[in-house]
């Protein structure tokens, strides 16, 4: 082989390898945050926007916000790596951590220092019905709303609290039944757009800052125990000094530094007051949940052989046992 071929061989070797490095400092320069579709993506977008600029200047890296029209679209972004960082509810991030390499790391902290919200069922004010089972009883005749798949508030917790204890399956037990987010629910209730429907006690709260005269037409029927407040989760891969420069943003932003104060205010609008050290374990009682609600349903099935209804009741166990020790 003459030299002059051995040096464009070389040359093209060194081009190639000079391509990957800049692609992989690339990759470090820009990292796209996810955010679940509560409201719209423009009031995400404002209340969120002062925030991750902030994390932009910070880290010394470009924050992009990374919008989807549903949770499940934040995930997949997440397992093919077009999203880094994302908040999320909890049930998302249980389908992060098992299908998407991610991680949790931080939780956040409400404007009033608790760990944690509430989902709910509205009716308009001007219902009859006063109570959830005044709701259930007349399900036939009402139009209802319910969360994506994938939300914690907005489908888990009153799947299992609501429909799954008494024993209720909602998309035969109402007239009809559609799925939206928290404020397209307590929107379309708010001008009676359905009878009733589920929604977050923190989307309620920004609604309520920004349209009091929206919310405002709204009456609570049913509230859950507390959920554990919102994870933050990265993927695993990400750079280990980055993370690190990630956590330190998050578990600083508003609470020291010449720019506390303007930072608390930008927390406000998202009803925050900070965000707190966490990780996995977070998620327990919610993988939990959807585990008891498998087996009140199984328990329930009159159809189902003896045996093979046996024979899943222990896999659930056992898998609750697992969840524990975790």
């Amino acid at each position: 082989m003459s030299r002059k071929l051995i040096s464009r061989c070389m040359l093209g070797m060194l081009m190639a390898a000079a391509s990957v490095t800049a692609s992989a400092d690339d990759a470090l320069k820009t990292l796209n945050f996810g955010i679940i579709s509560t409201e719209s993506s423009q009031n995400l977008r404002q209340d969120w926007q002062p925030v991750i600029d902030d994390m932009s200047r910070k880290l010394g890296v470009k924050v992009t916000p990374f919008f989807a029209p549903d949770y499940a679209g934040v995930i997949e972004g997440m397992r093919f790596n077009k999203v880094q960082m994302a908040w999320l509810g909890n049930k998302a991030a249980i389908e992060a951590v098992d299908r998407a390499s991610g991680e949790v790391f931080a939780q956040t902290v409400n404007a009033d220092g608790t760990l944690g919200y509430y989902s709910m069922i509205s009716v308009h004010k001007d219902s009859p019905y006063t109570t959830i089972d005044e709701v259930l009883k007349n399900a036939k005749s009402l139009n209802f709303g319910i969360g994506d798949p994938n939300s914690t508030s907005g489908f888990v917790v009153p799947s299992y609290y609501v429909f799954a204890q008494n024993n209720i399956n909602p998309k035969t037990a109402f007239k009809t039944i559609r799925g939206a987010n928290h404020e397209t629910n307590i929107l379309a209730v708010a001008n009676k757009q359905v009878d009733a429907a589920v929604h977050a006690s923190d989307t309620l709260e920004r609604i309520t800052a920004r349209q009091p005269e929206i919310a405002s037409q709204l009456r609570q029927v049913w509230k859950s125990p507390l959920i554990a407040a919102d994870p933050i989760v990265w993927r695993k891969d990400v750079p280990q000094d980055l993370k690190k420069k990630v956590k330190e943003f998050f578990l600083t932003y508003g609470q020291s530094g010449p720019d506390a104060a303007r930072e608390k205010e930008q927390l406000k609008k998202l009803t925050f007051s900070g965000f707190r050290d966490s990780g996995n374990a977070q998620l327990r009682p919610i993988r939990q949940l959807e585990l008891f609600k498998d087996k009140v349903k199984l328990e329930g099935d009159a159809n189902m052989a003896a045996d093979e209804k046996k024979v899943k009741l222990d896999e659930i166990d056992r898998k609750l046992a697992e969840v524990a020790k975790s």
